[in-house]
């Protein structure tokens, strides 16, 4: 093997290399060019200096690890700092619409039992404990002053069931929780 083969094999690695880099450092396209420049030049040596018996499996190999090289780059691109800035990224599972502190509080109020305010035709008022909250029905049509229980509350809606009018006795023995 001559050195002008060693070459071309170096001047495709680095090729490779500027590729890579030009995912993790912003250059306008600059180190792009140059890899493509260092693997058309790398892959010319071999044709030239061995002809092709050294030509064609270089380029046949340059066309597999390229995608290669591609993917990984870009696996590891949304990683970098300029990678999230080319990204958005969804929400952290902290900042989620159910870990809201409003929705933390609307969550105490599972199992409550309130009156009507409005007519609930699926939606209205309710009063739990003097707290005025919008809530739903689960579809039925409730009617002003009418009792209903919280049943669920999902992703800040709070769901209520119409329930006959509770005795004192029955709120006062009950568990909710």
């Amino acid at each position: 093997m001559d050195h002008p083969l060693i070459l071309a094999y170096i001047l495709i690695v680095v090729g490779l290399l500027l590729m890579v880099a030009e995912m993790f450092i912003p250059s306008g396209g600059i180190l792009f060019v140059l890899s493509i420049g260092a693997i058309a030049v790398g892959v010319a040596l071999t044709f030239i200096y061995g002809q092709t018996s050294y030509g064609i499996p270089t380029l046949i190999g340059v066309f597999i690890v390229l995608p290669i090289v591609v993917s990984f780059g870009l696996h590891y691109w949304p990683r970098t700092p300029m990678g999230r800035r080319m990204f958005q990224t969804g929400p952290e599972a902290d900042d989620t619409v159910a870990s809201m502190p409003v929705n933390l509080e609307l969550e105490q109020l599972r199992g409550q039992v309130g009156r009507a305010v409005s007519p609930l035709r699926p939606a209205g008022l309710v009063d739990f404990g003097g707290r005025r909250i919008d809530v739903m029905t689960e579809g039925m049509l409730v009617e002003a002053d009418e009792w209903v229980r919280c049943i669920d509350v999902r992703a800040g809606k709070v769901v209520v069931r119409a329930i006959p009018k509770p005795r004192l006795g029955d709120l006062e023995s009950a568990d909710f929780s």
